[in-house]
């Protein structure tokens, strides 16, 4: 499966937990635990609470994610 495949998904961080993971509530009300993307670790992207983030959701686990993106 490419990374094409995965939902895009607009939401905001309600809980940033240990080990970089993130709670993510959507605009949807559906709630994803959520990773950063390696590019945004490289980059040194920082990712706090009340943010507004795009998460890439797979079709198969729609309860996990990967933060893609961060909102200005």
């Amino acid at each position: 499966m490419s990374r094409d495949d995965n939902v895009q998904l607009e939401g905001e961080v309600v809980h940033v937990g240990a080990g970089g993971n993130f709670r993510v509530k959507c605009d949807n009300d559906h709630e994803v635990l959520a990773h950063l993307a390696g590019r945004m670790r490289r980059f040194r992207i920082r990712v706090v609470l009340g943010d507004r983030v795009t998460v890439a959701v797979s079709p198969y686990d729609p309860s996990r994610g990967l933060i893609t993106f961060r909102a200005r």
